[in-house]
């Protein structure tokens, strides 16, 4: 394979680099709409868990698509579609933009009853949340709890399971792709394809080919906040999804007007890094590095993937590992994501590709 003085630069960069930090890294990425970028470096696979990456390509094009249909707006309260909601006054821009006052994170997996059938576990969950605190803080929140109850949401709104949801989402907005869910944390894709990602104490077993979350495992590996599996050429085909909807260009539903207002800093500097479900670079520590604009918006999961788009350079970037592979509690990966879009910008500026 013909490499570009870019990929090249890039390839020696990360094989030095991973190291101690993640088994591989698959990285693509795209200015104008086109392919500058496109390398892997270590032990990869075909399919990846994408963790919270999934918040942006299902639940947020979701509200976002339930939004243009007129099923909500910027005032619309929880309680409208959620009766049982304890905060008859938090708005659903609350939720989306980790702003609600709930916990960051629950180990519902604790206390699921995974003998029950998805819906029932659907049904428990539910009422764990009813009963948990709501405790309003100056700024945001990052709340995997917040984007489990626009979950509840989306199936009052559409007024069908979680999963159906999903595959009318898919069949709108990613047809063609290999995006999935595995519901009942099987897939029908052979197990070896898939990243592995960490010997779980939980499970008592490597995670391959089952999502990692812990929570989104005991809701029968679908949910909100986690849960999406895909491969580098579903995530790029996502950031350029995303790049239509902001240039007016997209075939599907979603008027360039929504996309653009979704894709505003929805809170006051100091108060939280966020768009309409979207993160936004954090200035001296965002995880899209130091020369992508402020403007930017995109998403990171727990497993060592993310996607990032820069509506002023017109570039996105796309980063695929397992990181996890080598502890949860690895931190090094965080770091060399951001250096990844900093070699990716300087290189493409040096070499004019």
């Amino acid at each position: 394979m013909k490499f570009s003085v870019l990929e090249k630069n890039l390839i020696a960069k990360l094989e030095d680099r991973i190291r101690d930090t993640t088994p591989g890294v698959m990285v693509r990425a795209y200015q104008g709409g086109r392919i500058i970028c496109d390398v892997s470096v270590g032990n990869t696979y075909a399919y990846y868990d994408f963790a919270s990456v999934t918040k942006v390509i299902f639940t947020q094009q979701a509200m976002m698509y339930a939004f243009e249909l007129g099923k909500w707006n910027f005032e619309t309260k929880v309680s409208e579609f959620l009766p049982w909601f304890q905060s008859p006054e938090a708005k659903i821009t609350e939720l989306m933009t980790h702003s609600s006052g709930l916990p960051w994170w629950m180990p519902f997996y604790q206390e699921i009853n995974m003998n029950q059938s998805m819906e029932k576990r659907r049904e428990q969950l539910r009422d764990i949340v009813k009963g948990l605190k709501i405790e309003k803080s100056e700024t945001a929140v990052y709340s995997d709890v917040g984007f489990i109850v626009l979950g509840y949401i989306l199936e009052v709104i559409f007024e069908k399971p979680l999963l159906d949801v999903w595959v009318d989402i898919k069949n709108k907005f990613y047809a063609g792709t290999t995006l999935e869910f595995h519901p009942g944390n099987v897939s029908t894709t052979k197990q070896s394809l898939f990243a592995p990602t960490e010997e779980c104490p939980v499970r008592k077993k490597l995670v391959q080919g089952e999502v990692h979350d812990l929570n989104c495992w005991s809701f029968g590996g679908v949910s909100t906040h986690a849960g999406l599996f895909g491969s580098i050429d579903d995530l790029g085909w996502y950031s350029l999804h995303l790049r239509s909807q902001l240039l007016g260009i997209a075939r599907y539903s979603i008027r360039q007007k929504t996309a653009q207002l979704f894709a505003k800093r929805a809170l006051p500097e100091g108060k939280g890094d966020w768009a309409m479900g979207y993160m936004m670079p954090t200035p001296g520590s965002a995880s899209c590095g130091s020369y992508f604009s402020l403007d930017s918006i995109g998403h990171t999961g727990f497993t060592g993937t993310s996607v990032w788009y820069d509506p002023k350079l017109d570039m996105s970037v796309n980063i695929l590992s397992n990181r996890v592979l080598y502890g949860s509690d690895n931190k090094a990966f965080a770091k060399l994501r951001s250096e990844i879009h900093n070699w990716i910008v300087e290189n493409y500026r040096r070499s004019g590709v």
